[in-house]
Order: structure tokens, then C-alpha cells, then sequence
């Protein structure tokens, strides 16, 4: 699928709700780091060092039947409003975006693998599904990895496992997440608490787009901290296990707030969900606090009708590149902010088969 196709598609497949415990887990996410043995590590190569890597990944692309499916963008040939909106669906890392003539960025047609040449570490191997399904994001990293490392001479000691640019990825290379939506526990003031008891149990909490980003819209990106003296499978079952956890706790304040607080409650989403139909300037900040009160609305049957795949592709679709990409030509703030609004009273109304604007 070419880059335009993939800039301009609204819908990504992490985005459907038909999957495992989609009312509180947005998305599973497994992203694996290899380096290529003799050649220095990203931060430390000459661009003719990086020049060789992106020759060998896109020799063993091409050799690999199962492989060659995989689009294969230049982030250099890329427009910056381009490498934005692969940010914003979650393809690749802000630190990515910034390009670099042997950047590569490598996509699934549906978007479940995304592979980054030349980030932080040679190789970057990502897979993206919806709801809570970690195992099944891990198999199929797992096989896009077997397949890369059937033709890469992979870094690689017996003792401590995969090298990587930073120690705290020695080891497996191994980074799993789960993108979880805490809105009760956000209202009621409990989130930091919980967070915090979770920080503690070894998982790191970030924001919407990872490392040093921000928990926007009430959703927090849950991950493993280390990847070194601990398996594949216990690095799962781990950020599994405290994932379940926090989640139980979510929706245990959904059912309080239910039976407790119900008019309160119907008061809040009914209204975010009456400014989101009907308001003609929305920032995006606001349209993420609004779409998640609405989509908490959603999840517990207090607004018939409104999909939670909408919500979910609105999330993405109202940042800012991609409304410029969307209108096809350069937008101002003011400009965007009517845009945003637009788009999402046209989205709601009509659905995810809805007629773009």
C-alpha cells in the first residue's frame, strides 16, 4: 500500500472493538529492537554505516516472501506533514519523524506491523492490535522477527542476549504496552494512585505517544521497564497481570458511578456528547477530553448508537496533521479548530462509512 493510501486511510485495525476487553484496553502493543552485528549502534554510525543497514533489510524484504507485503517508505522523501500523521497513527516514534536520508519506515497494509530502519537501534519491529491481546501482538512480532533474522546477522551474545543503543533494552529487545482508557478512575480522583502502585510493580506509565509524551484524553500507555534476566513469556504475563488488575479497578468505578452517582454521570457524557454533535470550534485537547467522556458514555450503554470505533478513529484523526491532511492544503489554528469540529459532527452523525468532508 503506497504512502499516500497509507496517510489518508482514517481507519487502522488496532482501532475495531471486536476484540478482548476493548471497554477499558485501547490496544496491545509488542515492539521488539535489533541491531545488525558489526555496525555501530544509530546514535554512533556514519550515514555510509546506516546507508549498509537499510541495504541489508531491504535485500532480506525482498527475499522473504512473507515479507514483501511490506510497504516501504523513505522518511526522507517524505513530507514533515506526512511523517507527523505516521506519528499520530501510532507507526512510528516522534524521534522517528524528524527523518534522516536512511530513515525507513516499513508498513502492513492493515497496519498491525510497522518496522522503523535506523531509530534508535538498526531495527525497530512494532505490531499493533486491538483490545487486550498481548500474546497474540507478541506471536506475530515473533514471526516478523524469525523472518528478518532468517537473512541478518543479528547482534547477539549468549550471555546476556540482544544488544541494543540503550542498556535498558539488553536482553530480549523486548517492549510490550497496553493503551488503557481510565476515565471513572480519572473523575474520581483515583488514577495517580493507582499509576503510582502500578509504577512500582516494575511497569512504566506514559502518555499517549510513549516516552515523554503526554496522558491526554484520560489514556495512559502502560509498559515493562526492563527486558534483561527475565523471559519473553514473563515480561507478558507480568504487564498482563497488572494490566487486568487496573482495568477491574476501571471498571469497578464504572459500576459504583452506575449505581451511585448515575444522573451525575449521565449529565457528564450526555453533555460532552451534545458539544461533540453540535459545537463549530473544538481544540484538540478539548475534542480528547470530550471523545473520552463520550466514549465512556458509549461503553456503558448511556449513548445508543455511538460506536466505539468512531471514537476510537476520531482520537487520531482530529490531531493536527491529520486534519491538514485530510483538507488537503495548510491549515491555521482557527482553521483547524473548525475543521475538528466539523469533522466530528459529520463522523458521529454518519459513522465510520460516513462521506468525507
Amino acid at each position: 500500500m503506497p504512502l499516500k493510501d497509507i496517510i489518508t486511510r482514517t481507519y487502522s485495525a488496532w482501532m475495531s472493538t471486536e476484540a478482548p476487553h476493548t471497554d477499558v484496553a485501547l490496544s496491545s502493543r509488542v515492539r521488539l529492537a535489533r541491531n545488525l552485528g558489526n555496525i555501530p549502534f544509530p546514535n554512533q554510525a556514519t550515514e555510509t554505516d546506516l546507508a549498509k543497514v537499510v541495504g541489508q533489510v531491504v535485500k532480506a524484504i525482498s527475499r522473504v516472501p512473507k515479507l514483501s507485503g511490506l510497504e516501504i517508505i523513505r522518511l526522507s522523501e517524505a513530507s514533515a506533514l506526512d511523517r507527523q500523521v505516521l506519528v499520530e497513527k501510532h507507526l512510528i516514534s516522534p524521534q522517528h519523524a524528524q527523518g534522516g536520508e536512511m530513515r525507513l519506515a516499513i508498513v502492513a497494509g492493515d497496519e498491525s506491523i510497522s518496522v522503523m530502519v535506523n531509530e534508535e537501534d538498526h531495527i525497530r519491529i512494532q505490531t499493533l492490535l486491538p483490545g487486550f491481546q498481548l500474546y497474540e501482538a507478541y506471536q506475530l512480532a515473533d514471526e516478523i522477527d524469525d523472518l528478518f533474522e532468517s537473512q541478518l546477522d543479528y547482534a547477539f551474545d549468549e550471555r546476556i542476549g540482544y544488544l541494543a543503543a540503550c542498556p535498558t533494552n539488553v536482553g530480549t529487545g523486548l517492549r510490550v504496552s497496553i493503551m488503557v482508557h481510565l476515565p471513572a478512575l480519572a473523575a474520581t480522583g483515583h488514577v495517580m494512585a493507582v499509576l503510582s502502585a502500578v509504577s512500582k510493580l516494575g511497569i512504566a506509565v506514559r502518555g499517549l505517544y510513549g516516552e515523554g509524551s503526554e496522558a491526554l484524553g484520560n489514556m495512559y500507555q502502560l509498559s515493562n521497564q526492563v527486558t534483561l534476566g527475565r523471559s519473553e513469556h514473563e515480561l507478558i504475563e507480568n504487564l498482563g497481570a497488572v494490566t487486568m488488575q487496573v482495568i477491574e479497578q476501571e471498571r469497578a468505578i464504572r459500576k459504583k458511578l452506575m449505581t451511585e452517582m448515575r444522573e451525575q454521570l449521565e449529565d457528564r457524557v450526555q453533555r460532552a456528547y451534545g458539544i461533540l454533535c453540535h459545537a463549530r470550534l473544538m481544540t484538540s485537547q478539548e475534542a480528547l477530553k470530550l471523545l473520552s467522556d463520550a466514549k465512556l458514555g458509549a461503553e456503558l450503554n448511556l449513548i445508543p448508537g455511538l460506536s466505539g470505533e468512531t471514537i476510537n478513529e476520531l482520537m487520531v484523526i482530529t490531531q493536527p496533521a491529520y486534519l491538514k491532511t485530510l483538507a488537503g492544503q495548510e491549515l491555521d489554528p482557527a482553521d483547524r479548530d473548525i475543521r475538528r469540529a466539523t469533522l466530528i459532527r459529520e463522523r458521529i452523525r454518519t459513522g465510520r462509512e460516513g462521506k468525507e468532508i
